[in-house]
């Protein structure tokens, strides 16, 4: 009872953090067990993926309004209704207890008392519990997936309703992941007997080399094969953008926003760890892990720089990197929080720093060499029409087809893009070109 009062505690701690804010901070968590860190992680994302339906339940049963509500209150109740629901291995009673416990140990016996009159109305009705049914189709839409209005809008118009609701329900589901074999620490065939002893079900791609889908990352974890630097954690389609740069050994390659350095890591086993990849980000504190997973995983060409892309000076490179920073609508399964810390304002600031980021980067690639634009997110603004404006403006570069380095089924524009979607492809939502400096 100890512990499960214990995970549950930290994750409405992590929960209101985010409320009050917009960051999660899985530190909270520390002093926890992996295992119990693990389930705070799972509390958290998946309360956030179904936080408006959960807040709509809490207006059908509460008083007091979801809008009237702090935050620690809000949060306690949106895990112990996830916890009813949705977790099979929860009773009831023990839901209920350990919210009312919670709340009580938070913030008094009177709101205990709330808690607890909340849950037992709620599970009184838990077989017919009310649907939503607002009149503005956005809302519905919105409430019922639990995403947010201005984002349900674009996407109704852009897919169509149905395709809309399929990639909402992707984003909602347990994601998929995947690990790459470093070759720079290991053989691919030694690391498939290491994936047999662990009795590890993993499952090669057929898109690119050494990557295999896996149910958890928790194995990898647990026997080391990451502090190790054997495979690192990396959604396929975050591959993309290292492979069709296609860094040779001896090369000088810049990779730009480059923090938490997973893409850097790649292109060092790309490159044999022969030439240079200098990694440029404006976080020292991402920087420092960056450093960290250069030397375990062996990547001893990668060096770091901290820096403002828009205002540091680097010379020029043979291929340059820009994974650009983005609304990132494309992990939204991932990273469900930031559904929820993204809005059409930021959409727009964004599309102007990448714009921005883009010429930065266009001006450090010499003549004849490469820039790969990228990025996680599913919007136009963001994607192919920021290419577009970029060519309209510079005439000293051309796309490069991409169907010698991807597969033709994740292949845009007429194969001069590549465009993933979680509902169609089974991955991460990801976007990238190939430009050629030819002048």
């Amino acid at each position: 009872m100890e512990t499960e009062l214990s995970e549950r505690s930290v994750s409405v701690d992590i929960l209101i953090n985010f409320d009050e804010n917009q960051r999660l901070d899985y530190n909270l968590a520390d002093e926890l067990e992996t295992r119990e860190r693990a389930q705070v992680r799972e509390y958290v994302q998946n309360i956030m993926r179904k936080r408006s339906y959960l807040d709509f339940l809490i207006d059908e049963f509460s008083s007091v309004s979801v809008a009237e509500m702090k935050p620690g209150l809000k949060n306690i109740l949106r895990l112990a209704i996830y916890d009813m629901l949705f977790m099979d291995s929860t009773p009831d009673y023990a839901a209920i207890n350990e919210a009312v416990e919670i709340a009580k140990m938070k913030l008094g016996s009177k709101t205990g008392d709330l808690v607890n009159a909340i849950m037992r109305n709620l599970q009184r009705d838990r077989e017919k519990l009310p649907k939503p049914a607002f009149k503005d189709r956005n809302k519905l839409v919105a409430t019922t997936f639990s995403h947010p209005e201005w984002m349900v809008e674009r996407w109704r118009k852009r897919f169509g309703e149905r395709e809309a609701f399929q990639l909402m329900q992707a984003n909602n589901s347990r994601p998929h992941y995947y690990v790459r074999v470093n070759t720079l620490r290991t053989k691919p065939e030694n690391f498939e007997l290491r994936l047999e002893k662990m009795d590890v079900d993993a499952k090669p791609s057929d898109w690119l080399p050494y990557y295999y889908q896996i149910d958890s990352v928790q194995p990898f974890i647990s026997k080391g094969l990451l502090s190790k630097g054997i495979c690192l954690v990396q959604d396929i389609a975050a591959g993309f953008a290292p492979t069709v740069l296609d860094p040779q050994p001896g090369e000088k390659v810049f990779d730009l926003c480059a923090a938490p350095g997973t893409k850097s890591i790649m292109m060092a086993d790309l490159m044999q760890a022969e030439g240079e990849i200098l990694s440029v980000d404006i976080s020292s504190e991402r920087l420092e892990k960056l450093a960290e997973s250069a030397l375990n995983y062996g990547a001893e060409n990668i060096k770091i720089r901290r820096g403002d892309v828009l205002e540091v000076s680097l010379g020029l490179a043979d291929a340059v990197l820009l994974d650009a920073p983005c609304t990132g609508t494309g992990v939204l399964s991932k990273r469900a929080d930031l559904r929820w810390r993204r809005d059409e304002e930021g959409l727009k600031n964004a599309v102007e720093l990448q714009e921005q980021l883009l010429e930065e980067a266009a001006n450090m690639v010499k003549r004849g060499g490469r820039l790969v634009y990228s990025t996680c997110s599913l919007e136009p603004e963001e994607n192919m029409e920021q290419i577009t404006k970029f060519l309209e403006k510079y005439d000293n570069f051309e796309l490069e087809p991409l169907e010698d380095y991807l597969p033709e089924e994740v292949l845009a524009e007429e194969g001069k893009a590549y465009q993933t979607f979680p509902h169609k492809h089974g991955c991460d939502g990801h976007f990238g070109v190939l430009l050629k400096r030819v002048k």
